[in-house]
């Protein structure tokens, strides 16, 4: 018999078993959706975000803009007590008026009017 036939002969006698609680299972994928669900949320919740606090806007001449010196005022399109923007980037995602903080009373805070629905902002 010949080397090949030899081999071919023993390679059909090889028996590769693998018992049934050793076979890959195809995943959960419910139980791993909400997992990984809860997991993405934990983590999103917990990303830092800059909010940024709109009190106005100017539009002066370029020139008049480069001739300011210090401790002149750069007058804006809104009064002091106008609300202010909350956005994150350039969604409003909130309205408000400035106060002082409980916390810190050298720093500003914002006193929340109104809170856009998060499912408005989706749509």
């Amino acid at each position: 018999m010949s080397d090949a036939a030899k081999i071919e002969e023993q390679s059909e006698n090889i028996v590769v078993g693998v018992e049934e609680s050793e076979a890959p299972q195809p995943p959960d994928f419910e139980r791993r959706d909400k997992s990984e669900e809860n997991g993405l949320k934990r983590a999103i919740f917990n990303v830092p975000i800059e909010v940024v606090v709109s009190v106005g806007t100017a539009r002066p001449l370029i020139g008049d803009l480069l001739a300011m010196k210090r401790n002149e005022l750069l007058s804006l399109n809104s009064s002091i007590d106008d609300p202010v923007e909350l956005r994150v980037g350039e969604q409003v995602i909130a309205r408000g008026h400035l106060a002082q903080s409980d916390d810190e009373k050298d720093r500003l805070a914002v006193k929340l009017t109104e809170i856009i629905n998060i499912s408005e902002l989706a749509e």
